[in-house]
């Protein structure tokens, strides 16, 4: 009884034996498909956002593993279905080959697990680029949706005020086919296009909620400019009108060539107020119609035709005074040029005993030209504008040569 006893004991140490054997295997086996589950996901991360040669190695990688997990776990499963170390007939050679077998498939899952450790350590650095582009993905959504929402709220606002806004509504409407695939994720277009159409769809939408914020203070600002470019049509016509007798007394008092120039100024000014008004009108049927940058274009047409018609008005007006002065008094004019040419000769003499010849010879030409100027007063109708003309071209001469002066001695520094 004692030695019969003692085999009993000994079968059941050795079922025993494999059935620890059994569930280490079992647990080595969970720890590797946790290890495994949690290795996807990091690659799929990877995946979704990096597709450099780098990446692309660690993949072919995690395949290769892949393989061998399957295999080591195919390995382990069969093991376990051919020993059944619940019946009761299990012999002792029969528990001894399971408990060995199963130690064997449970070191070659501890092994695969190491494998897949040291892999998924190599993979910090991508994985650490791969999440840190993910982190901009949810903001850079959410960003886009709430700039889309506050556009909408601006427009909503604008028609509120009674405009229309047609043009920046149909601007958002636009979007709605970026908005499909930004909602469609990353799964589907990859971290970095979502994250570039995010961005697109928030600046455009920003945009168009600037301009529709901004939409009721345009529309004030070019009532206000309709108003005044009209006041000024007006009053720019009006000094057209007086053009003529300018001209008049230009013929009447003073040689053609002072006036000659500017006898088409009258026809010229009305026609450009003609042309003023006619754009004046086109920009507030614009307004009218809420096409604000064709209002815009059509007051800068106004505002620039009213600079030329001012200019021409003004020069007739200015050359009278002008000629008026010189007139009466040429030697003003004379001493006022003198002075510029002498302040020159004295910059070309500072700190020599003689001024450089390419500077001294512009100068002494300089007081030529304006004697032969005087000398052109002598007569019975002086060209009073020809000695204007060069007068100031002589002071541009003297005045070019005190800059070449600074300029040099400034380099000598």
């Amino acid at each position: 009884m004692t030695t019969a006893r003692s085999w009993w004991r000994r079968g059941d140490n050795l079922r025993a034996e494999a059935m620890a054997a059994r569930d280490a295997a079992a647990q080595a086996f969970y720890e590797l498909d946790t290890a495994q589950r949690d290795l996807e996901i990091s690659i799929e991360t990877i995946s979704a956002v990096d597709d450099s040669p780098e990446a692309r190695r660690a993949l072919a990688s995690f395949r290769s593993l892949g393989e061998r997990i399957d295999q080591v776990s195919a390995a382990y499963i069969d093991t376990v279905d051919a020993h059944d170390l619940e019946r009761d007939e299990l012999d002792h050679a029969a528990a001894s080959r399971a408990r060995a077998e199963l130690t064997r498939a449970k070191d070659e899952l501890v092994n695969v697990r190491g494998e897949l450790e040291r892999f998924q350590s190599g993979l910090g650095p991508l994985l650490g680029k791969a999440e840190t582009q993910l982190a901009r993905l949810a903001p850079a959504r959410e960003r886009a949706k709430q700039s889309l929402l506050a556009a909408s709220d601006a427009l909503d606002a604008a028609r509120a005020a009674g405009l229309t806004a047609d043009d920046l509504a149909a601007r958002l409407a636009a979007l709605s086919p970026e908005l499909t695939k930004l909602n469609e994720g990353a799964s589907k277009h990859g971290v970095q296009e979502t994250v570039r159409r995010a961005d697109d769809i928030r600046r455009t939408a920003e945009a168009v909620r600037a301009e529709a914020e901004r939409l009721p203070q345009q529309a004030q600002e070019i009532d206000k400019r309709l108003v005044s470019l009209r006041t000024r049509v007006q009053a720019l016509g009006t000094r057209a009108e007086g053009v003529a007798p300018v001209l008049s007394e230009l013929r009447r008092r003073f040689s053609a060539a002072c006036w000659q120039d500017l006898q088409h100024v009258p026809e010229q000014a009305g026609q450009a107020v003609r042309q003023a008004e006619a754009a004046l009108a086109e920009a507030r049927t614009a307004r009218s119609d809420q096409r604000w940058a064709d209002a815009q274009a059509r007051l800068a047409t106004v505002r620039a035709l009213m600079d030329d018609v001012d200019g021409a008005v003004g020069a007739a007006g200015d050359r009278l005074r002008r000629l008026n002065e010189v007139s009466k008094d040429p030697k003003g004019e004379v001493e006022k040029t003198r002075f510029v040419i002498r302040d020159a000769q004295r910059l070309a003499m500072q700190g020599r005993a003689t001024p450089e010849p390419r500077h001294a010879r512009p100068l002494d030409e300089a007081v030529a030209r304006l004697d032969r100027a005087l000398a052109g007063l002598e007569g019975r109708h002086p060209d009073y504008w020809a000695f204007l003309t060069e007068t100031a071209a002589v002071r541009e001469t003297a005045n070019r040569v005190v800059a070449n002066i600074r300029e040099e001695r400034a380099r000598q520094r």
